[in-house]
């Protein structure tokens, strides 16, 4: 296996991570007015006037649901990605396949961090489709969202040996 597969797997798997862990966390979209409310894609949490904190699975509108959906399938072709790229230590034939489904996770990524903005608009928040009001602001579960996006276009890169660099 050769230092650009080794090095696009571990991308690979730290971006499947950070989307897993954006995913599990409810702090996509914050705000501390009225309490503490943090709005996720699989939990949402509030707490209102020092009163325990209340965290249950939220409704979600159309555009967070395919954006739920596109995440999902992106981490599961990101695994499948990995693990082909393992695989090629036995058999180099398959990291043409492994370049396509890591690509396609790329494109799916993409897609979720175009839709998902587009439902700011919901009762909770209030907005307009890709406008945040004021008194909300993007959470650390997005921000490690974005991060997984990026890191996996760097793997994809890497996997298809477009950067190249000098070692």
């Amino acid at each position: 296996m050769d230092k650009l597969t080794v090095i696009s797997g571990t991308l690979f798997l730290a971006a499947d991570i950070f989307a897993i862990i954006s995913l599990a966390m409810p702090d996509w979209i914050i705000t501390d007015v009225g309490g503490d409310t943090r709005l996720g894609l699989m939990w949402s949490c509030m707490t209102l006037y020092n009163k325990p904190q209340l965290c249950y699975k939220p409704e979600l509108k159309p555009e967070w649901w395919m954006a739920l959906i596109c995440i999902l399938v992106g981490c599961i072709l990101i695994t499948i990605t990995v693990i082909l790229l393992i695989s090629s230590h036995w058999d180099r034939n398959v990291i043409p396949y492994a370049r396509w489904v890591g690509f396609t996770a790329m494109v799916l990524f993409c897609l979720a961090a175009v839709i998902f903005p587009m439902g700011f608009h919901i009762d909770e928040i209030g907005g307009q489709p890709y406008q945040l009001p004021n008194s909300h602001q993007v959470g650390i579960s997005y921000i490690l969202f974005v991060l997984a996006l990026w890191i996996t276009v760097i793997s994809e890169l890497f996997a298809g040996k477009v950067c190249l660099p000098h070692f």
